[in-house]
């Protein structure tokens, strides 16, 4: 046997020499015998052997699951066996020695697992079949045998020592010597995690409770330690955690003011203050985590102070603190050693908040109230809401013009309709400009009438990112029939959209949809051509961000009190006079004088910035674990490296396996190839180090559930999460993360210090549960320094009643402005799918992005249409290199690309379902043509050679043969060509 060999001295139940807690040298098969064990040695000859096990189980009901006996000599199961007095703390197992005098396994949480990526445990009712000739004898009969370990698969998997529990017996002796007390304490190192809320460790038994702790730690080192609040009498109220200074005898200080508990404070993921009540059960344990920054240039010495522990309905309890500073300075503040807990002081980061512009957009520019971002311009009207957006992008989404298109018919406005059918009429205050930074540009109006004050408050951002706060106060009692905003849309630019239920599609003649946050993740929807358009969402005052990726139904959108009106609201989309309205309506409510309502809603401006052709055609993405030097020979210049491969194995948690990832992309920046990790925050690794200090928190990080899932889950946290993703090969159980929180601050700092220190040149995000808050401090840090910060995102389809109906674009529409690279993915359609969906839903072409795609490995030529291919080694059959080969041989990053949506398409078919994109050069040009027709069929090419400036007496029409795309072909000037259905070409013309 190898592993944890501590002694643990139990010998209240027959016990006669130590029981110890080990790990499995060699391991067994746990998804049929279970994770736990006990070895136990049979001494003497005999036909019954009882042994009694002081296993001391945190696990409910244990003897509702079945105990399997293991002859360690054969391996074979023993089949008489019979279990008694099961409970929490011991077991009574009589079993027949079938190889005489030897040792034994006792499995005692034996299951089976149902399903592969999201499985549920399912643990073996007893199952006990004994001959009564041999149940017979267990009375008179038995042997004494003896338990010496209690063992784990793995130490991973091992409860010893915050899981052993202390017995009943025991915790009640304690609670007598404490008498008159209305809660213990229990200082506990951070080296050993409070884990346990329902039961006292048995490691606190023999000391008790305590009003003292010590500790050592360097200097400069995040250096944190537990308190462990037990009440007695009753539930403790807002419960807290206050210092002094520490201080030497010769006077050196740290002061107080570094130390923090971070159960109690902290910062947001905006930088916020918060405060948090902690409010602990009768009977629970609550870990209450303190952390002490050290400095650097503090003094080693021995240091004393307090910790005071206040609680609304008890006294308070002092706790004094010796800490022990040695002269050694920590590397890094000690973060390179996670396990320590250092990286806790991580969730109240407040890097890179300042909103300072980001590659490629530029500082905003105003001009009395016209405000100029990249490629946009934006003017606010005498109300504080838009006057008039426009673009400047061109229609290729190459670059950016100098004629503007309007996206507002109109300026967007208000109707507060009274029951008699007038509107209410407002006097505007000047706008009042709040914020004038690079960044940001903040403005704010407030809107007078006798029966309404409506206060606006705007900001727009660097990216074309524009927030309203509208605050609503009713100046006396009034009645009202509706309260609707219009947006009213140019029609030119209103070609597409989606969301509301729709598709990305050709913007139908009206679209009526009414709220249901139950059942879907929709409030708003994006309307807009390629180079121009606006995605409006509507906003609750107490918005939180819903669960998403096969979780929006656990936790959906709130309704927004002012908008939804108990579902009396709604949205209407169509054609009213010169413009396309989109009319967002309340329906019919009454307002109490001094009654508030806020209609809050945010605006997307679209495209973020031009496309950039040349380097998503010179990048080449390998999605595979392999060998530098072999992707290097395949023409690879960057590859992501998934998790669950053995330098990123666990998943959202690339903090392991550091020493193996920072070799493996080292040798890769030798062979002059990017690296990428998969990190996001949707759900978080059951490996984290920091996972009992994050439970500590309740709810904040991880979202509320009924548990379930893989059996470590099972067996070491309470109930109260919900189960994610499992990677078999590795065995990680992943936990969903809740709304946004303080995790998203030690996301940040993680992604900094993976740039810095292990040379990340990006990261991988599949599906995401953040917002653009935390996607614009994610680049910065990931673009410190100079470094590359790429980003792809992935998603598979949302637009499904998990997911709650949200269109993938729509939901991640926010991050956008800082992707590199779009994957839309999993169950998205290339077959039975529009050139509308494909151009809006999976492209990213609208929004100054390109991508590529994943089901089935895509549609080539339909891809080739919008520049994309599938990805390489992502499946067994992705192999995106002969197109990269025939990429190559025509220099198409160097090409102008020109879509079949530009007017200015020198080439165009004569057959609509069979849209043509070309890549210009220099007297030659690579056509891209994919049918969407139902048959086959043959069209011609409409030519303007003067504008391709090629002479077509001398133009030759050639089709490459490039490997499972197409076989080698010539075609005259004026020759049909014959496109079979969901196939296409690529045509070089010279």
């Amino acid at each position: 046997m190898a592993g944890l060999f501590s002694l643990f001295s139990i010998c209240a139940f027959a016990q006669t020499q130590p029981l110890r807690f080990t790990n499995a040298q060699d391991g067994w098969n746990p998804d049929s015998l279970g994770n736990h064990r006990v070895l136990v040695l049979v001494k003497t000859k005999g036909d019954v052997a009882k042994v009694i096990i002081p296993w001391r189980r945190r696990d409910e009901n244990p003897q509702e699951k079945n105990i399997v006996v293991v002859d360690g000599q054969t391996n074979r199961l023993v089949k008489n066996v019979k279990a008694e007095n099961i409970s929490r703390e011991k077991g009574i197992i009589y079993f027949q020695p079938t190889s005489g005098p030897s040792k034994y396994y006792v499995y005692y949480m034996s299951y089976h697992l149902k399903g592969t990526f999201y499985p549920q445990t399912f643990y073996k009712k007893p199952s006990e079949n004994p001959s009564e000739k041999w149940l017979s004898k267990i009375n008179h009969a038995a042997i004494n045998a003896i338990a010496t370990e209690l063992q784990s698969v793995d130490a991973f998997n091992s409860f010893y020592p915050m899981e052993v529990i202390a017995t009943e017996k025991e915790t009640n002796a304690l609670i007598a010597k404490n008498t008159g007390k209305d809660y213990l304490v229990f200082p506990e190192d951070r080296m050993h995690p409070i884990r346990m809320t329902k039961d006292l460790p048995e490691r606190w038994i023999p000391n008790g409770a305590k009003n003292t702790f010590s500790d050592e730690t360097l200097r400069g080192e995040n250096f944190a330690y537990q308190l462990g609040i037990y009440p007695l009498i009753e539930d403790l109220k807002n419960v807290r955690v206050s210092f002094s200074d520490l201080r030497t005898k010769n006077g050196a200080v740290i002061s107080k003011n570094l130390m923090e508990c971070i159960n109690n404070k902290g910062v947001n993921w905006v930088g916020v203050p918060e405060t948090f009540r902690v409010n602990v059960p009768q009977r629970t344990v609550q870990a209450l985590w303190c952390t002490i920054d050290i400095p650097n240039e503090t003094k080693a010495g021995q240091y004393t102070g307090t910790a005071i522990i206040t609680v609304d309905n008890a006294p308070a309890t002092t706790i004094k603190i010796s800490l022990k500073v040695a002269n050694k300075v920590a590397i890094n503040h000690g973060v390179n050693e996670p396990w320590k807990q250092t990286r806790l002081t991580w969730l109240n980061s407040r890097i890179y908040e300042k909103n300072t512009v980001i590659k490629p957009y530029i500082p905003l520019e105003k001009n009395g109230d016209e405000i100029s971002l990249l490629g946009r311009k934006f003017t606010i009207a005498k109300t504080g809401f838009p006057a008039q957006i426009q673009s400047f992008f061109t229609q290729a989404m190459t670059g950016i013009g100098d004629k503007p298109k309007n996206i507002l018919e109109e300026p967007i406005h208000f109707h507060f309709i009274k029951t008699d059918g007038k509107n209410i009429a407002f006097t505007s205050s000047p706008i009042n400009y709040t914020e004038q930074t690079p960044g940001t540009i903040a403005w704010q109006v407030d809107n007078i009438s006798p029966e309404i004050d409506m206060n606006v408050v705007g900001s727009l951002e660097f990216d074309g990112f524009v927030n309203y706060t509208v605050r609503v106060v009713a100046l006396q009692n009034v009645d009202l029939k509706d309260v609707e905003m219009h947006i009213p849309f140019e029609p030119a630019i209103a070609k597409y959209t989606m969301g509301l239920g729709n598709v990305g599609q050709q913007r139908p003649d009206s679209v009526i949809w009414k709220w249901d946050v139950a059942n879907k993740n929709q409030d708003g929807a994006w309307v807009g051509d390629v180079n121009g358009g606006l995605q409006y969402s509507l906003r609750d005052q107490h918005y939180t961000r819903p669960l998403n990726t096969n979780f929006y139904l656990q936790k959906p959108l709130v309704l927004p009190t002012s908008w939804g009106n108990e579902h009396k609201g709604g949205i209407d989309i169509f054609l009213k006079g010169s413009s396309v309205l989109a009319n967002n309506y309340t329906g019919p409510r009454s307002m109490k004088k001094g009654d508030t309502l806020f209609y809050n809603f945010r605006l997307l401006i679209t495209p973020f910035h031009a496309l950039d052709t040349k380097d998503h055609f010179a990048n080449r993405y390998l999605h595979k674990y392999i060998n530098p030097d072999t992707a290097k020979s395949w023409g690879v210049s960057v590859i992501n490296i998934h998790q669950g491969t053995p330098i990123n194995a666990y998943i959202n948690y690339p903090f392991i396996q550091t020493k193996e990832m920072k070799a493996y992309i080292d040798s890769a920046h030798r062979d002059g190839i990017k690296v990428k990790i998969y990190n996001t925050v949707r759900e978080l690794s059951n490996r984290a180090y920091e996972l009992p200090a994050l439970f500590s928190l309740g709810n904040e990080i991880y979202s509320k559930g009924k548990g379930g899932g893989y059996s470590w889950l099972h067996e070491h946290l309470d109930p109260t999460y919900i189960s994610g993703w499992f990677t078999p090969e590795v065995k990680d159980a992943a936990i969903i993360n809740g709304d946004m929180s303080r995790w998203h601050n030690y996301y940040v700092e993680g992604m900094g210090w993976l740039t810095k220190n292990i040379g990340i040149d990006g990261v991988y995000l599949d599906d995401v549960a953040f917002d653009r808050d935390i996607m614009k401090r994610i680049k910065r840090a990931l673009t410190q320094d100079g470094h590359a910060g790429l980003i792809d995102l992935h998603s598979a389809s949302q637009y499904d009643k998990a997911d709650g109906y949200i269109n993938s674009a729509m939901l991640y529409m926010e991050l956008f402005p800082y992707i590199n690279r779009l994957w839309f993915g999993e169950k998205f359609d290339y077959e039975n799918t529009s050139k509308d969906y494909y151009l809006t839903e999976m492209s990213g072409i609208p929004f100054g992005l390109m991508g590529e795609m994943l089901e089935h490995d895509g549609n080539p030529w339909r891809g080739m249409v919008y520049g994309m291919t599938d990805r390489l080694k992502w499946s067994e059959t992705a192999d995106p290199r002969p197109l990269w080969k025939e990429w190559d041989a025509f220099g198409i990053k160097d090409a102008e690309m020109i879509g079949y949506w530009s007017d200015n398409n020198p080439i165009k078919s004569d057959n609509e379902n069979v849209p043509v994109t070309i890549y210009k050069k220099d007297k030659s040009v690579l056509v891209s043509l994919a049918s969407w027709a139902k048959n086959e069929v043959n069209i011609h090419l409409k030519i303007d050679w003067k504008a391709l400036g090629i002479n077509p007496s001398t133009a030759t029409i050639v089709a490459p043969a490039i490997d499972k795309f197409q076989p080698a072909r010539s075609f005259k000037i004026d020759e049909t060509i014959p496109v079979e259905p969901n196939k296409g070409w690529l045509l070089e013309i010279k």
